[in-house]
């Protein structure tokens, strides 16, 4: 008997490929997300450039050993979707594909355990429990990367500050304190080296928030803000970024389908923490079909509705890319009619390509004026009906007769006069006589 067996380290390209920004970044990225999952207050980060490695410890809720060892298996995951932002359990198996080990040391009361995991062929990716090096001091989990190239941006600050900041931007501002303080009741501290990261300053924009709401609900399902400078604004913080529980999924003017009139001096942030239901395996995007993506749909409409208010008050509205592309399309409709309508006479069939169009069709004859149909045809011989066999295909009964109506003029019924005779009126049609 055979077996289905599966080629580990293709399988662990094909999931890097499947995230736009480089390794290193959707690691680091992968490991803040299970951290934030966990429930944890702080978030310590320290880089080792000799080692080299880079160690990231949280203070969550930590793991039983059984629960650790679920974590080395590809796909597997206790999380539920929507109650955080993980969910699939394929992301922190990057990893394996820049280190030359793992190890990984997570303490839950009375568990305190440890394990050491490595890609060591195509198809094996073996782990073995290790004695805890002491990474987690009360509760919580800590992942060592023991990197393979000392070259790594990972064992760089200022790479992980900037990545923090870029992929966790609502967690460091103080206005989107109340939406997330009910799944971060206890606040979040970011600590880079012994130095703790502080919050984003923009008090030099000109700041309007925005409230986002579903329905009549009262209360707000999303809240954030637009930012407006006269400088152009740099390049990662142009658009709107659009968040869930901390984590941006999307940034800029396309996903959102308005432009302002200077997109380059506006940009924004709105945190939607019922939108993690919504997101795709590699989190950088949205579900778009089924249920969870109508209730994507339903969130995306009701910011496009909140921002175009604001972008009007500071005299940046435009209209929506949809309705630009439509009208930059209309002389090209225009002349394209025409010219189907120069060729329907010669070539009949073209007719119902210029006459499919809702509201707005037009009456094309089949056989042109200076067709001699009815000059060349018998007396004998039936007229054609004006209306062509495709129009009748796609007009509507009602629509048709109305037509057929308007053609055809309906002759005059001829009524006699009819002399009044005392209180009685006579009448004689020669075959009927009426008396007093």
């Amino acid at each position: 008997m055979g077996e289905t067996r599966v080629d580990l380290l293709h399988l662990l390209e094909d999931l890097r490929d499947a995230y736009p920004g480089s390794t290193e970044e959707t690691i680091l990225t992968e490991i803040i997300a299970n951290a934030l999952d966990s429930g944890a207050r702080r978030i310590a980060i320290d880089t080792d450039a000799s080692a080299p490695a880079v160690t990231i410890a949280d203070d969550g809720a930590g793991m039983r050993r059984r629960e650790l060892a679920r974590y080395h298996d590809i796909a597997a995951s206790t999380k539920v979707r929507g109650a955080g932002i993980g969910f699939a359990g394929v992301g922190i198996k990057i990893a394996l594909l820049v280190c030359a080990e793992v190890l990984t040391e997570t303490r839950r009361r009375d568990h305190h355990v440890a394990s050491a995991w490595r890609l060591a062929s195509r198809q094996k990716a073996p782990w073995h429990w290790v004695p805890p090096p002491g990474l987690v001091a009360d509760q919580g989990t800590a992942v060592r990367l023991i990197l393979a190239n000392a070259l790594s941006p990972l064992v760089d600050p200022g790479f992980i500050e900037a990545s923090l900041r870029r992929n966790f931007q609502p967690l460091f501002e103080p206005a989107l304190g109340d939406i997330l303080r009910d799944h971060y009741p206890r606040g979040l501290v970011f600590v880079l080296n012994s130095r703790a990261l502080e919050t984003h300053d923009a008090s030099e924009y000109v700041i309007a928030p925005v409230v986002i709401r579903l329905g009549r609900k009262r209360r707000p399902a999303g809240a954030g803000y637009l930012v407006r400078d006269a400088a152009p604004l740099p390049e990662d913080q142009r658009g709107v970024a659009v968040s869930t529980f901390g984590k941006v999924i999307k940034r800029g003017w396309d996903w959102l389908g308005l432009t302002p009139g200077a997109p380059e001096h506006v940009g924004g942030l709105i945190e939607v923490p019922a939108l993690a239901e919504c997101l795709a395996l590699n989190k950088i995007d949205f579900i778009r079909a089924g249920a969870r993506g109508a209730t994507y749909l339903a969130y995306r409409k009701a910011i496009q509705e909140a921002v175009p208010h604001q972008l009007a008050e500071w005299g940046d509205a435009s209209e929506s890319t949809e309705r630009a592309r439509r009208r930059g399309a209309r002389p090209v409709e225009r002349d394209l009619g025409r010219v189907l309508a120069d060729l329907a006479d010669d070539f009949p069939l073209l007719a119902s390509l210029v006459e499919h169009r809702a509201g707005r069709q037009r009456r094309l004859a089949v056989a042109g004026p200076r067709a001699s149909s009815d000059e060349t045809a018998g007396p004998d011989s039936p007229r054609k009906n004006p209306l062509s066999q495709a129009r009748r295909r796609r007009l509507p009964r009602r629509a048709m007769r109305r037509r057929l109506r308007q053609r055809t003029p309906r002759p005059r019924r001829h009524r006699p006069h009819l002399p009044w005779v005392g209180s009685k009126v006579a009448y004689d049609t020669g075959a009927r006589r009426a008396t007093d």
